[in-house]
């Protein structure tokens, strides 16, 4: 979770050290989303039919694999690579982190451990900037994947030690291999269309997207094992809490990104400066987010799932006050003390509502699909918003091009975010109603 935005604060000196070009850095960042977003789904089926415990051991080995090759990558394509990596060994991870909470905990128990599972996760990924751009500024951006290492160590001890493991025992023994194939290709072929748009390949892009989008279906139901069981979007409550996910999360990876580089090349911040400056997201997400579950659990997710996006949204349109002159504690702290709240309110009684609708032997499946529609949303946004809004080439060092691009997206993520809690005023019911 931390890898997840530690990257954004760091990319302004990447390029510079590599020279690469915005669309090399996208891919920096999208590389890893879209093989995480591709395979999460049968990271999940694997650690479901060999235990979850053990696919989330080798999924945090492969990472620390990935990171060290990150670290030592001597150019950008190179680092593209070692980050599309890492993002294989996040989707072998990921679900089996939360998937494992559901298999050892009793069901009256499950929403506060979510909550604090979802906390410190948010806390993870919220103070990414703040040590990335630590280790940016006094060290090197190499660092920022140097430091898994030490990390997955101490990981993989305490999960051996400390974690029951757990299966579904009907899950079954072949996997959707081509399934999987074919969800990478298209989101693959959406995602350089999208980055690499106006050049002679990005329609052929859009055309593979479209042939692997629909041969994905067919396999699916074709398949006696797919790798996503459609059966499962049958439940209302699972599709309208996924589809607000998108959404949600989508503004969510925009609003960081576009924030930290803003703060980096128009407000003249240090790379330590921008990644302080989030802090206030983090202690929102400590303080409250096991709470948010609580308060879930006792009025239902309708809403905090309603207010949180809305709140979120607040918050956005407040960060629109951040350019060349910015004062810290008028302009950068109140937006994100407002987003941080919204954030804390949502997360642990949106993912608790995804698991409580899907089987219990479906935990490792509805994890994954959840955390793959959160990848997939922050994927094409960071690949679409910048295009949306007119950057490119070395724009993200350009103040001028650069504050004015920030503007639009700002109020884009504002939209989609107001747009979520909508969603889920509309869509989401509380159990019994």
């Amino acid at each position: 979770m931390l890898d997840g935005t530690v990257v954004n604060v760091a990319l302004r000196t990447i390029g510079e050290d590599l020279d690469a070009s915005l669309a090399e850095l996208q891919w920096v960042s999208n590389g890893y989303l879209l093989s995480m977003a591709s395979l999460i789904l049968l990271g999940g089926s694997l650690g479901d039919r060999y235990g979850r415990r053990r696919i989330f051991v080798v999924g945090t080995l492969w990472f620390a694999l990935a990171s060290l090759l990150c670290g030592i990558a001597p150019t950008p394509e190179v680092l593209i690579g070692a980050r599309v990596l890492q993002g294989v060994g996040a989707a072998l991870l990921t679900p089996g982190s939360l998937a494992m909470i559901q298999g050892a905990f009793v069901r009256e128990d499950r929403a506060k451990a979510i909550g604090a599972w979802s906390g410190l996760g948010s806390i993870a990924a919220a103070i990414g900037p703040f040590v990335g751009g630590g280790l940016v500024q006094y060290a090197s951006w190499r660092w920022i994947f140097l430091i898994n290492l030490p990390l997955a160590v101490l990981t993989v001890v305490i999960a051996q030690r400390a974690v029951p493991e757990t299966r579904d025992p009907h899950a079954p023994r072949e996997f959707d291999v081509v399934g999987a194939g074919l969800a990478a290709l298209a989101l693959g072929g959406l995602t350089y269309a999208l980055i690499e748009w106006g050049t002679e390949l990005a329609p052929w892009a859009l055309v593979v997207m479209a042939l692997a989008s629909v041969g994905y279906l067919v396999d699916e139901r074709r398949s006696d094992h797919p790798m996503l069981p459609l059966g499962i979007f049958a439940d209302r409550t699972f599709s309208a809490a996924n589809l607000m996910t998108f959404v949600v999360y989508a503004a969510l990876g925009a609003v960081l990104l576009f924030l930290v580089l803003q703060l980096q090349t128009v407000s003249g911040y240090g790379a330590l400066q921008a990644g302080v400056a989030t802090l206030p997201i983090t202690v929102c997400m400590l303080f409250l987010a096991s709470k948010g579950g609580e308060l879930g659990t006792r009025i239902g997710p309708r809403i905090p799932m309603t207010f949180g996006p809305l709140v979120m949204a607040a918050g956005t349109v407040l960060l629109l006050r951040v350019g060349p002159d910015v004062n810290y504690w008028t302009d950068v702290l109140p937006g994100l003390t407002v987003f941080g709240l919204g954030l804390a309110l949502m997360v642990a009684p949106l993912t608790a509502t995804v698991l409580a609708a899907a089987p219990d032997e479906h935990a490792g499946i509805a994890s994954g699909v959840n955390n793959a529609v959160a990848r997939a949303g922050s994927l094409l946004a960071v690949a679409a918003l910048p295009i949306g809004v007119g950057l490119g080439g070395d724009d993200y060092a350009d103040p001028v091009a650069f504050d004015g691009a920030y503007e639009q997206a700002t109020v884009i993520c504002a939209v989609l975010l107001a747009a979520g809690g909508v969603i889920s005023w509309v869509t989401i019911r509380n159990p019994g109603v």
